[in-house]
């Protein structure tokens, strides 16, 4: 053989290896991407759960029980409530 067939053989090896090497990695990213998206979907699902159960603790009807029942809150009567608007209060000077 010639030294030009020895190049030409040398030259079609090594692009075979680069082909298998970055066939090789393309198939590595492909799993490492079907990875993250199987977890994205299972955080999203734990994300919906999360906000769910956030909902449900701060429902009024559980807070207000609550407040009741440990700490021994109650409704003030109707006389003891005072409205206080955001804008020009009487009697206060701004």
């Amino acid at each position: 053989m010639s030294k030009w067939h020895l190049a030409l053989l040398a030259i079609v090896v090594v692009s075979a290896f680069a082909v298998v090497t970055s066939q090789h990695q393309a198939r590595q990213t492909f799993i490492a991407l079907e990875r993250a998206q199987i977890q994205q979907r299972a955080l999203e699902v734990e994300w919906g759960q999360l906000q769910l159960e956030q909902s449900t603790w701060a429902m009024h009807a559980r807070v207000e029980k609550l407040a009741t029942e440990k700490l021994q809150m109650q409704l003030p009567d109707a006389a003891h409530v005072q409205v206080v608007y955001a804008g020009k209060v009487q009697g206060v000077v701004q």
